[in-house]
């Protein structure tokens, strides 16, 4: 009888206005992680899809430190490796600053130099538009809008969530991030250059997507092969 441990459970984590339903059972990442013996821990993030919604934004107060305590109660003392695409990137590296020791690999898609650029402005118009209030002219929000438009999602909900203090994630944060990172990112992606995020990450590797967008990147075969090679999935 073999006495080797159980591989790791992996965490997935959408994006916004995303939900595990329009995220990741449509690609199959889930059954393909299932199949390879792997436990998926997949869940909707507050305001999204089944998650519990509020209208307020202090609703959405310390959300990773609270993703973190629910971490810790559904998978024990045994680590976890991370698949986060674009806010579910940046929710799953805030989780492994605030505690490192739950978590092995980590995969980051849909971000860059975005995490580093903090843009106030532009976030209010994309909150205006989940909200249904967004300018005829402003095709970064009317996407998001359409997005929030789908269904069990709720625009004043996601406003909420976007208008959220979030944790903080710089200089101090990446220092504690020293799990093998792949950081995976489309040309044509709005979150910019993959740079400042590989020299900010301890351990770092990279997948670009050529001609990949970035709502198209889950659905990419080369992101999901990026997650079966990184997290080691055979």
């Amino acid at each position: 009888m073999s006495n080797s441990p159980s591989p790791n459970p992996v965490l997935l984590l959408h994006g916004f206005t995303g939900s595990v339903a329009g995220t990741w059972q449509p690609t199959g990442i889930i059954d393909l992680l299932n199949d390879a013996g792997r436990e998926v821990i997949a869940w909707d993030l507050p305001g999204h899809g089944s998650a519990e919604k509020h209208h307020d934004p202090a609703g959405y107060a310390d959300m990773e430190a609270k993703l973190v305590e629910r971490l810790a109660a559904e998978s024990g003392d045994q680590p976890v490796d991370g698949v986060g695409f674009s806010m579910g990137a940046r929710t799953v590296l805030a989780m492994a600053a605030m505690a490192p020791e739950r978590f092995s690999r980590l995969v980051v898609a849909g971000v860059g130099r975005n995490l580093f650029e903090q843009d106030l402005e532009q976030a209010e118009r994309i909150a205006r538009g989940v909200a249904g209030e967004a300018d005829s002219d402003d095709v970064h929000a009317q996407t998001f809008a359409r997005y929030a438009a789908e269904p069990n999602q709720d625009g004043r909900a996601l406003a909420a969530f976007m208008r959220r203090k979030h944790a903080p994630l710089g200089p101090e944060q990446f220092a504690k991030i020293t799990h093998p990172v792949r950081v995976v990112l489309g040309t044509e992606d709005f979150a910019g250059s993959a740079d400042p995020l590989l020299d900010a990450l301890v351990d770092a590797s990279y997948t670009e997507l050529r001609g990949c967008d970035h709502f198209a990147t889950p659905k990419n075969f080369g992101f999901i092969d990026a997650v079966m090679e990184h997290l080691e999935v055979f």
